[in-house]
């Protein structure tokens, strides 16, 4: 990453589009707190949740209950507040017939659900989604754009990596667009989208 600057004010929500390979998991990462820059700065303030490479954060010898557990603490709640929303974890989920089995017997589309549902249940002030949905069927990602538009309504702010037009332009207020590192524009996302195709012809 080179020269990249932006501010993502609360309640905002914005993607960051970019050919595989432009820097954009990377970017994604920092804002985590997965992995700091080597020079200049990233603050972030609010609880952050990330999805972003499939099952990260997930141990595959546990079941999908105790990594419902794991993550929620580790993203901050404590034992009483897990034990509240743990029911409608595991019901937006839908693999409460799997959720004792170990999470190594999972497909992708299970993770994903599993991880996504955790995400959206620890009321985070920032959710950094890097383009994971895609594994999920078509119902279901249904589902989780409509979770994410109440998230967006209720105020949170989103990060959000997406190689999808539509996606982009029904879920965020503001685009990035990132190439080797850099970043050549930033600003409504119909602009950057169509600067980032190119001339048609």
């Amino acid at each position: 990453m080179k020269d990249v600057s932006f501010r993502l004010n609360q309640g905002e929500s914005m993607a960051v589009i970019g050919r595989n390979g432009a820097g954009k998991s990377t970017l994604l990462g920092m804002a985590a707190g997965l992995c700091k820059p080597s020079e200049g700065l990233v603050a972030v303030r609010g609880r952050v949740a990330a999805l972003l490479e499939l099952g990260s954060g997930f141990h595959t010898d546990l079941t999908g209950l105790e990594n419902v557990r794991l993550n929620t603490s580790l993203l901050g709640l404590s034992r009483s507040r897990t034990g509240q929303v743990l029911e409608s974890i595991v019901d937006f989920s839908e693999i409460r017939d799997f959720i004792d089995d170990p999470v190594r017997t999972y497909s992708s589309g299970m993770i994903m659900r599993l991880a996504f549902s955790v995400a959206v249940h620890v009321d985070p002030d920032i959710l950094i989604i890097d383009e994971v949905l895609g594994v999920g069927d078509q119902r279901f990602q249904v589902k989780c754009f409509d979770r994410i538009r109440q998230f967006k309504q209720a105020g949170k702010t989103l990060l959000f990596v997406s190689h999808g037009g539509d996606t982009v332009r029904q879920l965020c207020d503001r685009a990035i667009w990132l190439d080797h590192g850099k970043m050549p524009l930033q600003g409504p996302p119909a602009e950057v989208l169509e600067a980032y195709a190119g001339p048609v012809g």
